[in-house]
């Protein structure tokens, strides 16, 4: 049987992205394209040397996973490295998606700023009591909750939450809110007195870094 057939179609492109590796947000420049993931080639870079050969895999020791952004398509999400090729003057990786997401919801910081899909469970200040919630995704200026009730309260509320996962607490605004049919709660929050350096681990991939 043709090998050809049993992959999953793959789209030749060229479209600009970013990944964070190492500690690092990268520059990538996607190849192709399929259902499954991709093939995106990685520069090399003098100022950046985490784009050596060396580099890579000494983080690949620690972990194969890296944080994946390809504004031109609006894909967020993570991939698995799992091959790394040495060209000339870059790398080619070809990655597998793992967990990927179109951001097609709410537009609550303008799709600018990159939103990490994260699990864990924090604690809100409403209506002068303190509530439960899971964590749906972070980002640099906000995160996005789910509360398991039904929650009323005024948009541009000013209130106070906690989330131990990232050592996160502080004054955040409630920019929007959307009550589901199973009586759960949608919120969109605001920083307002958190400094972005204080979130480890966080890409912060937007548009304008490409």
């Amino acid at each position: 049987m043709n090998s050809k057939i049993q992959r999953s179609h793959r789209k030749n492109l060229e479209l600009h992205g970013l990944i964070y590796f190492g500690g690092q947000e990268q520059n990538i420049i996607v190849k192709n394209l399929s259902i499954t993931g991709l093939l995106a080639e990685l520069r090399n870079n003098p100022e950046s040397p985490a784009t050596t050969i060396d580099a890579i895999f000494d983080v690949l020791k620690g972990s194969t996973l890296v944080d994946l952004f390809l504004p031109e398509m609006n894909l967020t999400g993570e991939a698995e490295i799992i091959r790394v090729d040495m060209l000339k003057d870059s790398l080619l990786i070809a990655m597998e998606f793992k967990t990927l997401s179109f951001e097609n919801d709410h537009s609550l910081y303008s799709r600018k700023e990159y939103r990490k899909r994260m699990q864990g469970s924090g604690r809100i200040l409403l209506n002068g009591q303190y509530h439960e919630f899971n964590m749906v995704n972070v980002s640099f200026l906000g995160l996005m909750i789910q509360l398991n009730k039904r929650i009323d309260v005024e948009e541009n509320t000013i209130t106070v939450f906690s989330f131990k996962p990232l050592e996160l607490s502080g004054d955040v605004r409630i920019i929007w809110l959307e009550h589901l049919p199973n009586d759960e709660t949608l919120m969109g929050l605001q920083f307002l007195d958190i400094e972005s350096t204080v979130i480890k681990g966080l890409p912060r991939f937007t548009r304008q870094t490409l």
